[in-house]
């Protein structure tokens, strides 16, 4: 068993300990669910009424520019109305901002939905509707919890919160139960993922990994020391900006095959770590702007955001520094994420309701009109499968993809 090393922060077999703990028990949130969805095509008539709709709107139109219309606004009008993407109404306080959403890989229409002010929603009909859910181990009079990640593998299930807060079920997250955590653990918990039966992974923001194969019981570390011990053995390394480093991530991302990437709190530099490794890598940026976040694409190479607005993409696969800009239609907004559908067809989402789409694997984007008259920033680029993508912003604003 590897000992985290914290710089006099207690090793990892006094981080984690059972104990039991008296719940307050609440009655669940009896709020119905209710959607108001933008008028879309269902069926294939519907689909044939609409393009009908629309050509003899067309038609109209022309016939009519003497009165003033604009066939440019009318086709406006129909590329909205035919987006890829519905808004989903949730039954929520409008200052919610999104932060997570999973759905069991057995029962794909089973779902949960995570955000800020102790959030929780479910879905059993594929994210169409979803209603509150009350989880009594996570009712805590002093607290209001931030749910920050979610996942499943089989009917087991993980959540992971601010303040620090663990929960695991394996019944497809009908019941939930509370793992214990010592109040020492290095950093919050931003991020944790389902690997096998009763197994998960786990990471916080100071860059500690735990893992654990007996259902949360016990976790061993996978790397030896925090970002901050392993930046202050290097910062004459030649990692610009590694001496101002706050010793937190602002993101971290997971690749299918267990590697990760981070940006550094002030979005100066950004780090990587795959199995076997000691400790994180640090990495300068090629940018002049700050890092916004990154991620990984569908064929193991890496998209880099900047603020401003500005998309890299890395050469090649794996992990590397050399990257080359894309030309965006971002408008100045920033671009918060990137999520990829397809190996070839990935969204990208942002601030003040930006949506684009590439169909060549980032080289060129298009805008989709879908979230304009939304006013919500877009932090969060989902796809469960090639079918099924949600795009989670602030404000409790909700997209499903339509296809």
């Amino acid at each position: 068993m590897v000992t985290l090393q914290l710089l006099q922060k207690p090793s990892l077999n006094s981080l984690f300990s059972i104990s039991h703990y008296n719940h307050h028990n609440a009655a669940a949130n009896s709020s119905a669910p209710f959607r108001l969805n933008i008028p879309r095509a269902s069926s294939a008539n519907s689909q044939k009424s609409r393009r009908q709709l629309i050509g003899e709107t067309a038609t109209a139109t022309a016939i009519s520019l003497m009165s003033g219309l604009s066939l440019s606004v009318q086709k406006g009008v129909a590329a909205e109305d035919l987006s890829e993407w519905e808004r989903v109404y949730l039954p929520i306080d409008p200052g919610v901002v999104l932060l997570d959403i999973a759905f069991v890989p057995d029962d794909p229409n089973h779902g949960f939905l995570l955000g800020t002010r102790q959030t929780i929603l479910e879905t059993k009909d594929g994210g169409s509707t979803w209603v509150p859910r009350s989880i009594p181990s996570a009712e805590e009079e002093d607290f209001n919890y931030r749910f920050n990640s979610i996942s499943f593998k089989g009917k087991e299930g993980w959540i992971v919160g601010k303040p620090a807060i663990l929960l695991y079920t394996s019944d497809a997250g009908e019941n939930w139960k509370r793992i214990p955590l010592s109040a020492q653990l290095p950093g919050d918990m931003v991020y944790i993922e389902a690997t096998g039966d009763k197994s998960a992974e786990m990471v916080t923001d100071e860059g500690a990994i735990y893992i654990t194969a007996n259902g949360g019981y016990n976790w061993r570390a996978a790397v030896q020391e925090t970002v901050s011990a392993t930046l202050n053995r290097t910062v004459s390394s030649g990692i610009s900006g590694a001496s101002y480093y706050t010793g937190t991530f602002s993101t971290v991302n997971r690749s299918p095959d267990g590697k990760y990437v981070a940006v550094s709190s002030r979005g100066n530099f950004y780090l990587t770590w795959e199995p076997g490794q000691p400790y994180w890598q640090p990495h300068n940026r090629n940018a002049a702007r700050r890092i916004q976040n990154m991620g990984w694409r569908a064929d193991g190479g890496l998209w880099l955001l900047v603020r401003g607005g500005g998309l890299f993409l890395s050469k090649g696969t794996g992990i590397t520094e050399d990257f080359e800009e894309v030309s965006v239609q971002s408008r100045g907004f920033g671009i918060l994420d990137v999520g990829f559908r397809s190996q070839d067809e990935a969204w990208a989402a942002g601030g003040s309701g930006i949506l684009l789409k590439t169909t060549n694997s980032g080289k060129s984007w298009i805008r989709d009109k879908a979230a304009d008259n939304i006013a919500a920033n877009l932090y969060s680029v989902k796809f469960i499968n090639d079918k099924r993508g949600f795009v989670l912003g602030n404000d409790g604003v909700l997209l499903k993809y339509l296809g």
